[in-house]
């Protein structure tokens, strides 16, 4: 992609009206834009940004036998009457409006009844079980406050998968399964070392459910962390037994503050109870499907990341989730030429760079790409042509830089 060609533009200051670090700097560089309190649209950068984590959740949500789906927002009253959550005492952030012919509707904040009433007519038999749907849908919630930029607002991405089991004993082998996958994903996206998976209250569900907590100074979560086993305790359901089930001792813990990014739960036949969902098991009798649901939002991790990993220049992209791993700068009407040259000759080789050619400045194209964040950043510049033909690689994260001939960065371009 061309700078000259992206209707988008960095800002020199972040919004003074922003108080999340994350949401500042992701507007000051031209990757979000505010449409108003909690709620963000994508511009160009920064949807590459958010399609790139949504694949990789994609990809290990259909390594374990997920059938991606897409659910509707709008949501009917009588479905969520099946099972009392319709009532606003009972489900506080329902956005709800009514139709020209009076019936009222909602705007889906989770797809618990909805799926289970779809998959009434697919599932029949034992022989239908188990299933993995999820999907990538926008949630929209009526939260109180919303000033924490991607990591809370009123209308965000959620992914979504439900777990349709024929007993507790095949449930509890998927569980397990799709806890290792989480795992995965928080490496892939470049916090698997601060992720913990959290031991959290089961509500009327279970005992336990399990949150997926990335340590942060701004996390509105307070958990106890424990480092040899690589597990966590919410305060929420920080008691002597809850010790005694982990066999783990309290001074054994670090207090911490984090943000979830991701959650497993066990529902048991709640919602096929509700929503009479049955299948006909190999004895002929007639039995509810027992029921998971695990959440991941791939708009709060991009948020969380763009938080954690920024410094005082600006943001900070690993390879696998950033817009473009390669940012090149073109400095004068030779580099100019140079850098067309290596942009085309990558893009014939079907490697995406970012190139900046924009007729602007030295000091501000350097300013914007360590703002926009981009892995590496290739200046080709006069100075480099009229000298020794050698041009600077800066990686962002450190800022080391070495310098390659025209060859030697068309090779690392290509091995990326």
């Amino acid at each position: 992609m061309r700078m000259s060609q992206l209707f988008t533009k960095t800002n020199k200051t972040a919004p003074a009206e922003e108080v999340s670090k994350n949401a500042q700097l992701l507007i000051q560089a031209g990757f979000i834009y505010k449409e108003m309190a909690g709620v963000y649209a994508y511009l160009p950068l920064g949807k590459r940004v958010l399609d790139n984590i949504v694949q990789i959740i994609r990809e290990e949500m259909n390594a374990i036998g997920g059938n991606e789906v897409s659910l509707t927002a709008l949501q009917s009253r009588e479905t969520w009457q099946a099972s009392g959550r319709w009532d606003d005492e009972v489900m506080d952030v329902w956005f709800k409006t009514r139709l020209a012919n009076g019936s009222e509707l909602g705007l889906a904040p989770t797809h618990e009844e909805p799926i289970t009433k779809m998959m009434r007519g697919f599932i029949a038999s034992y022989k239908d079980l188990p299933c993995y749907p999820y999907q990538f849908q926008i949630k929209f919630r009526n939260e109180l406050r919303s000033k924490s930029g991607l990591m809370r607002g009123r209308e965000f991405l959620m992914k979504d998968l439900y777990s349709f089991s024929r007993n507790r004993a095949e449930h509890d082998e998927f569980y397990e399964i799709i806890s290792q996958a989480y795992g995965r994903i928080y490496e892939r996206l470049g916090i698997g070392d601060i992720t913990y998976k959290t031991f959290a209250s089961g509500g009327s569900f279970s005992k336990y459910s399990h949150e997926f907590q990335t340590l942060s100074d701004v996390g509105e979560d307070t958990i106890y962390v424990h480092e040899g086993k690589k597990i966590a305790i919410n305060q929420e359901v920080y008691t002597d037994e809850v010790l005694a089930d982990l066999g783990i001792a309290a001074d054994e813990l670090v207090e911490k503050k984090a943000v979830e990014v991701g959650n497993i739960f066990t529902l048991g036949t709640k919602f096929s109870e509700a929503l009479d969902l049955v299948y006909t098991d190999e004895q002929g009798y007639v039995q509810k499907v027992f029921m998971g649901s695990y959440g991941i939002g791939p708009s709060r991790a991009m948020g969380l990341i763009a938080e954690h990993f920024a410094d005082d220049k600006g943001l900070v992209w690993s390879e696998n989730i950033a817009p473009f791993k390669v940012h090149v700068v073109s400095i004068g009407e030779k580099g100019r030429e140079l850098a067309d040259k290596l942009y085309a000759e990558l893009s014939d080789e079907g490697m995406e760079v970012l190139l900046d050619d924009r007729d602007e400045r030295p000091g501000v194209k350097f300013a914007d790409a360590e703002l926009m964040g981009l892995p590496w950043r290739i200046t080709i510049s006069d100075r480099a042509i009229d000298s020794d033909g050698l041009f600077e690689l800066t990686e962002r994260a450190t800022g080391e830089t070495k310098k390659l001939d025209y060859q030697q960065l068309v090779k690392f371009c290509l091995e990326k």
